[in-house]
């Protein structure tokens, strides 16, 4: 069987993006973006991916001529639908570690005007390290840094040749962190303070929120099935969700080329990002953090069980229009509509989103994801939230755990054990509450909670009553009694 760049031929574009991250987030989101703009305007040109660490897929997107294919799979307003896109964005990518001269010659080059970045959340970090000159730094605000300084002597100082950056590494204001690292390197590296005015003056950082589940590479059956039906072979095949969000707090004039204008992409500029991720944090996470634990304790294994349970789907609609809708600074269409693709996602009958995956970490989830709605809801309305009440109840419930020698764990309703992963301190306070006859007392009335619970009027009571009946009902008379 053929390769699929033996097939499939692609245009000759000028390559104007640095991509830091050959991974499948990048090349199931940005990168099906470009391709789609390309295909309606030729811009804003094709994608460079350098290997942002000395082992990648450098070799294998070259192999390919950095074509794939990018298979988007989920639930739509229609129904079930799968669309395939051949993604032939893509010009070349560079390992830097090991041909660094080609590298360089890119970074400098006249038809570079962008720069994406896919570094995990550990990549845009502080790290001391001297500046080298013949070959790539090691941490990703240096190799920034680095880069920047190359392209400043290139070209004298140019105004016009300063670059745009678009982090969508997960953690909140990438752009603004980003651009402060640079910064710092290029103060401890002792370099001339025009070439800071430059990168001040010519260079644009925006800040990034992204929403796309990206389940990656499929599995071995998935991919011969895949060759059959497409009469190629894809080495680089990415799977997605159909839904994706790229909100974007930046200067819109400063990168035309990133508009996607007409395109079905949902690209959002804005000059405050912060509403959006309060919207995803808390219609989204929460909406997982606050119902799967009692799913968990039902039997239930993946999101899209509780999903086809009236009662689950009812309870998780509810709470969303009520008690989170409410208190988040969009207008309420806009957040009704989110919240209905929220559904479909959480509905997606090609994703089998486990639910123990999801619990990891759920006490600092439901301190992140849940109490800033439930405490913004309580000061709007004088009343404690039930809805956020029961959610809490059934995650204390999921926390009466036990030790043994492979880890800490619980009972669902059934009598089925299953595992808790968490802070070990965390986890040993559980084991040790768990045997409290006091237990739901003094969990609520500990310091694991970022805000005094008694300041919530009777939120802590009605957590107390759900729990109570949780202990004595099933999970699923209890919600649907609320």
């Amino acid at each position: 069987m053929k390769q699929i760049n033996e097939i499939i031929e692609k245009k000759n574009l000028k390559e104007t993006v640095l991509q830091f991250g050959e991974g499948n987030f990048l090349r199931a989101f940005v990168d099906w973006m470009i391709d789609l703009s390309n295909e309606k305007y030729s811009y804003p040109g094709s994608v460079v991916i350098v290997q942002p660490i000395p082992n990648g897929l450098a070799d294998l997107v070259n192999e390919q001529d950095g074509i794939y294919t990018l298979s988007m799979r989920g639930n739509s307003p229609e129904g079930k639908k799968i669309e395939n896109r051949v993604i032939k964005s893509v010009s070349r990518a560079i390992n830097p570690y090991e041909t660094f001269k080609e590298y360089k010659d890119f970074v400098e080059s006249e038809d570079l005007k962008y720069v994406i970045s896919n570094t995990t959340e550990a990549g845009i970090t502080y790290r001391e390290e001297d500046l080298k000159e013949d070959e790539v730094q090691d941490s990703f605000p240096a190799k920034v840094a680095q880069l920047l300084y190359f392209r400043y002597k290139k070209f004298d100082g140019d105004r016009k040749k300063g670059l745009v950056f678009f982090p969508v590494e997960l953690i909140d204001n990438n752009g603004y962190f980003l651009e402060k690292y640079v910064n710092k390197h290029i103060e401890n590296w002792g370099l001339e303070e025009e070439f800071a005015d430059w990168v001040k003056e010519s260079c644009h950082f925006t800040s990034t929120l992204v929403d796309r589940i990206v389940t990656g590479r499929p599995s071995a059956d998935e991919a011969e099935e895949f060759s059959k039906e497409n009469n190629y072979e894809d080495k680089l095949l990415v799977f997605s969700e159909l839904f994706n969000l790229w909100v974007i707090e930046g200067d819109k004039e400063k990168a035309k080329d990133f508009a996607f204008e007409d395109l079905p992409c949902n690209v959002i500029w804005t000059d405050n990002v912060a509403p959006y991720k309060k919207r995803k944090v808390r219609i989204l996470n929460g909406g997982h953090t606050s119902t799967v634990p009692a799913a968990v304790i039902h039997g239930y294994d993946i999101v899209r069980d509780f999903m086809e349970d009236e009662i689950f789907d009812t309870y998780l609609n509810d709470l969303i229009d009520e008690e989170v809708i409410p208190t988040i600074d969009l207008e309420k269409e806009d957040l009704i509509k989110f919240k209905e693709e929220v559904a479909l996602r959480f509905n997606n009958p090609y994703v089998d989103h486990k639910l123990l995956s999801i619990t990891l970490n759920s006490i600092s989830k439901f301190n992140a994801r849940c109490l800033p709605s439930i405490v913004d809801y309580y000061n709007n309305t004088g009343k404690a939230p039930k809805h956020f009440a029961f959610s809490l109840a059934a995650l204390l419930r999921f926390y009466e755990i036990e030790k043994n020698e492979e880890g800490y764990f619980g009972k669902d309703e059934n009598g089925k054990s299953y595992p808790v992963q968490d802070d070990e301190k965390l986890l040993e306070f559980f084991t040790e509450k768990t045997k409290s006859e006091n237990y739901i007392d003094e969990v609520l009335e500990s310091d694991i909670w970022e805000y005094d619970l008694e300041k919530l009027g009777d939120f802590k009571e009605l957590v107390k009553k759900y729990f109570t009946a949780i202990k004595d009902r099933s999970i699923r008379e209890v919600m649907e009694e609320i």
